[in-house]
């Protein structure tokens, strides 16, 4: 007899297609279902499910119609079929990852909201995507018994735009997987003798998207190399996402284009190599809830250039290079100090082996726990 039953929103587990509240949900998920036998979980999937995301025998799936991809449907899920497979169930929780829930639901909701960014940039995503978040997300956040989220500023921002009890919030960061760690000489070498004929590279990791700031990124490291003369290159590692034309119209118009290399997506095993081997991280994105590959760079003695914005420096700490994330001058800037200045770029490296214990999935998994203690001790 299990001691509690909690069902958890599951959607964003796709095979082979993890990203930020993906590998969130995968993380946390596979470390609190194995440590806790005593409680059944049942997982809402939106579709057909691999069985490597059943992480134990107290584990129970549900596939739910309709596949909740565009805002009609997402609230047909949530408030249609995610409803009924909770009053058929009759959990003691509802755990939800990824800032939605079921407003019609009785049960409680532990809701895990990561960033309000389309509060501060909405015309970075679609018109009806940004009104249905922009709408139902503070109802979300006053409907939710309890609220975690993955960095201090995150928190003060939804307090503050929403109105909600601070007591009500509990900061519970991000972390890496394990398979983030820096690589050998030999390994190294491998790596760029793969992806960029042997030369040393900045790399950026994430979509192509406005708000990630690729093409300031651009603009910066066609001036370094300009300024330079470095046989350096930029390995983009991310897929394209929306929203593209400015971004390639910059592309176009640079003069060092063919030293950029794009990847697309990469999978964790192909992905931890290609940080571990970087000269030094380039994540300037305009807004983050946190921002793990600034965490998976550190664990893998990588330096960083990031954003002075947002929850970046949170994050960061003093271990990363921090610029506006407006100004590819300064950006360019960051790129010529690791450079040049070999001591700074090791020192940035030993600075970020104190910052990156600050934060692990483990760490991650009991803080959530301890929340859902809280409503069921």
């Amino acid at each position: 007899m299990y001691k509690r039953k909690i069902a958890v929103n599951t959607r964003f587990l796709i095979k082979n297609k993890l990203e930020g509240i993906g590998w969130f949900t995968y993380e946390t998920l596979l470390r609190m279902t194995t440590a806790h036998p005593d409680t059944e979980f049942h997982f809402f999937f939106d579709r057909p499910y691999d069985s490597s995301f059943i992480f134990a025998k107290n584990v129970v799936p549900h596939v739910l119609f309709p596949p909740a991809r565009h805002p009609f449907l997402w609230y047909l899920w949530f408030e249609w079929a995610v409803y009924r497979k909770l009053n058929e169930i009759k959990p003691d929780l509802f755990f939800s990852t990824d800032g939605h829930l079921s407003l019609s639901t009785k049960v409680p909701t532990l809701l895990v909201i990561h960033d309000l960014a389309f509060e501060h940039y909405p015309h970075f995503i679609n018109k009806l995507a940004s009104f249905y978040y922009r709408h139902y997300t503070p109802l979300f956040a006053r409907k939710a018994k309890l609220i975690a989220t993955v960095s201090e500023f995150s928190k003060s921002d939804i307090c503050e735009k929403y109105q909600i009890d601070k007591e009500k919030v509990e900061v519970v960061f991000n972390g890496a997987k394990d398979t983030y760690k820096p690589l050998s000489a030999i390994e190294i070498e491998d790596v760029k003798n793969e992806y960029t004929d042997k030369a040393d590279y900045f790399l950026y990791v994430g979509a192509i998207h406005p708000r990630k700031n690729v093409k300031n990124i651009f603009i910066a490291f066609d001036q370094f190399k300009k300024t330079s003369g470095s046989d350096m290159k930029l390995v983009v590692a991310g897929r394209k996402a929306w929203q593209m034309d400015d971004t390639e119209d910059c592309y176009d118009q640079l003069t060092y284009k063919k030293d950029i290399i794009f990847t697309g997506h990469l999978l964790p095993e192909a992905l931890c190599k290609v940080i571990g081997a970087a000269y030094a991280m380039i994540y300037v994105s305009l807004f983050e809830g946190f921002g793990i590959p600034i965490l998976e760079a550190m664990n893998c003695d990588v330096p960083v250039i990031t954003s002075n914005v947002s929850s970046m420096p949170e994050v960061a700490g003093d271990a990363c290079l921090q610029v506006n994330p407006l100004s590819p001058v300064e950006i360019c800037s960051a790129m010529q100090t690791f450079y040049t200045d070999k001591h700074r770029r090791q020192e940035c490296i030993e600075l970020g082996r104190v910052q990156r214990e600050k934060f692990s999935w483990d760490m991650t998994t009991a803080s959530i726990w301890k929340m859902i203690l809280r409503l069921y001790p």
